[in-house]
């Protein structure tokens, strides 16, 4: 689903839920324009890929519109959900990636570009990645950034490993939270089927944005790519004093910051680094969650 009404940004993701209570259709200021035109300075436009019982407002409401005042076109769609629900990013995340893929065309068709860059957060990251690595994306691709990417699933607290040696208890987690948090996990065989051959493929830039401090990625280093051309970034190693986590990633100034660094160098100032307190964000989504 493609939401077209454009709401302001939001100061976390508590702020994004309470708007969407109201307009549902919500949709970053200035993103989904389809009359936009890319320049010779931002040739390639950039697609948004929100996470897990998420959408693009909840994930996007801020760095939609950073970008876009940067100079790009960007666009971004609401994937993975059951039909009348409220939410997205929660079914089976193959049929997700062939909706990004769809959505990739219709981009491409709509701006004239040859390729887009594509941002994913969290299992944005991942579904962006299978279409281009398994769905053969990346001829139309430029640059991915996978911010706080799953990239070899996590152990969910120590939960995984012992869920997967009981017959059928996965299957009750997906009943239970998502199909597509389950496929997350580390060793799903969705995860195994990503990374298989290799987790990059000749001819995209591949970057992975991550937090030592990440809440749900364990351990952290499964966020790395492995893969020949992969550049990892890890946030605490360029400002030691920002503790974001997983949940905050998309709400964090230098984040956004270092996306820029990545989608657009020429311009890209040098980002500031302020603190931010382990934890952020994390209240906001479990109340919004819950609402």
């Amino acid at each position: 689903m493609v939401p077209t009404d454009p709401a302001p940004p939001q100061p976390d993701h508590l702020g994004a839920v309470l708007y969407l209570k109201s307009h549902p259709n919500a949709v970053p200021r200035g993103v989904n324009d389809f009359g936009c035109v890319p320049d010779a300075a931002h040739p390639r436009p950039v697609i948004l890929a929100h996470g897990t019982d998420a959408n693009a407002y909840t994930d996007w409401s801020v760095i939609g519109p950073q970008l876009v005042d940067a100079g790009f076109c960007v666009f971004g769609l609401n994937y993975g959900g059951r039909p009348g629900a409220g939410t997205y990013g929660t079914e089976d995340m193959v049929l997700s990636s062939y909706q990004i893929a769809e959505f990739v065309d219709d981009v491409r068709a709509a701006t004239g570009a040859a390729q887009v860059d594509l941002v994913g957060f969290s299992q944005g990251a991942n579904v962006t990645r299978y279409y281009i690595n398994k769905l053969g994306g990346a001829p139309k691709v430029g640059n991915w950034v996978g911010l706080a990417s799953p990239t070899y699933g996590g152990i969910m607290y120590g939960l995984v490993p012992p869920a997967q040696q009981i017959p059928g208890a996965l299957d009750l987690a997906a009943q239970a939270v998502s199909v597509a948090a389950v496929q997350q996990a580390q060793g799903s065989p969705f995860m195994l089927e990503l990374n298989a051959g290799g987790d990059t493929v000749p001819g995209v830039r591949y970057t992975t944005v991550g937090s030592r401090a990440d809440e749900v990625i364990q351990p952290f280093e499964n966020i790395a790519l492995r893969g020949p051309g992969a550049d990892n970034i890890v946030l605490q190693d360029r400002c030691s004093v920002d503790l974001t986590g997983h949940f905050h990633m998309v709400y964090d100034p230098y984040v956004y910051q270092l996306l820029l660094e990545v989608l657009d160098p020429a311009h890209a100032p040098e980002p500031v680094c302020v603190p931010v307190a382990p934890g952020t964000g994390i209240p906001q989504v479990i109340i919004g969650g819950n609402i």
